[in-house]
């Protein structure tokens, strides 16, 4: 008997290989699916500005990278004894005003020239739902915990999210055409907003993405709440899906969106992140010797073949 709805992922034309670049940005969904691709040692990058909810913050973000925006102290503001950007995550935020901007315009730099060689931005979407700052009339990324009453909810139209993504796209192409577009919707429950308010807000972003020209969505969203279903699959909060989930979702990515000819060598990674994260009984054992001798080997053969790959943290390791 099957116990579970089938889904037809069509396959990403060109897929991703090792030697491609691969941008990912928005929600906090995209740093699971970074996680999963750097542990597959995929050449990525991820959230210039941090951890980004809002299609418009997401665009204001890949808009800063592509233009190699420059960040200045007007940009900051000084609340709670820290410097913060409303365009950034509280990662970037310092009480030095300097370290603050040092850390927003350092990474935006190392983006912008990542972009100009990625192949691949992959742009996870998780509310529709954004803050207008009402002073300053701009949408926030991030309110710092500045008093609700300085801003303004919305919940965005499909024709400003359709108009926000479909700039953003042109712009980018513009600047490097050999950029290809995926899109995905957080299947991470937004019920701060309310149950019936998080599926009118998914539904939004998801009518936007299909209406975006020359991209590829890969249904992340649909995996998780239409396949899997069970609140087992998510974390104590019952918001958050745990590691089975996230684990499923990369499965089917590499199935729709990974060139087979790369599963071998992932294969190979594979063996090589559980080597290097075993813990052994006695590091002086002639037996644990051997093994980091053959996967210190196996590392140097795997980096002379793929010399795109970036395994020197792992030969370093084993060396040792």
């Amino acid at each position: 008997m099957n116990f579970q709805l089938g889904i037809e992922i069509p396959q990403l034309e060109p897929q991703i290989q090792h030697h491609h670049k691969i941008i990912l940005s928005g929600s906090c969904f995209t740093e699971h699916m970074t996680g999963f691709m750097q542990r597959a040692k995929f050449q990525v990058m991820q959230n210039a500005h941090g951890i980004i909810f809002n299609p418009l913050s997401v665009c204001k973000s890949l808009l800063d990278v592509a233009e190699a925006k420059l960040y200045t102290a007007d940009d900051l503001f000084f609340l709670n004894e820290y410097w913060h950007s409303w365009y950034h995550h509280s990662d970037f935020s310092d009480m030095n005003q300097q370290i603050c901007l040092e850390k927003i315009n350092q990474s935006i730099a190392s983006q912008h020239a990542f972009l100009k060689q990625a192949d691949y931005i992959i742009i996870t979407l998780g509310s529709a739902f954004a803050y207008q700052h009402i002073e300053q009339s701009i949408f926030v990324s991030n309110n710092h915990r500045a008093p609700a009453v300085w801003f303004s909810k919305v919940l965005l139209d499909i024709n400003e999210i359709k108009s926000a993504l479909q700039n953003m796209q042109q712009k980018l192409i513009s600047l490097h055409p050999q950029l290809k577009f995926i899109y995905t919707i957080s299947p991470v429950r937004h019920v701060r907003d309310g149950v019936i308010e998080n599926n009118r807000s998914k539904a939004r972003l998801l009518e936007a993405v299909h209406a975006m020209p020359n991209s590829y969505y890969f249904p992340a969203y649909e995996l998780v709440i239409d396949i899997l279903r069970d609140y087992r699959f998510y974390d104590i909060d019952m918001v958050h899906p745990n590691y089975q989930a996230t684990a499923f979702v990369w499965e089917k990515f590499l199935e729709s969106c990974v060139n087979p000819s790369c599963f071998p060598l992932l294969k190979k990674l594979d063996q090589v992140f559980k080597a290097k994260n075993h813990r052994p009984k006695s590091t002086s054992s002639l037996a644990h010797q051997k093994f980091t001798r053959e996967h210190h080997n196996l590392c140097l053969q795997l980096q002379g073949e793929y010399p795109y790959l970036d395994l020197l943290d792992e030969i370093n390791t084993f060396a040792e």
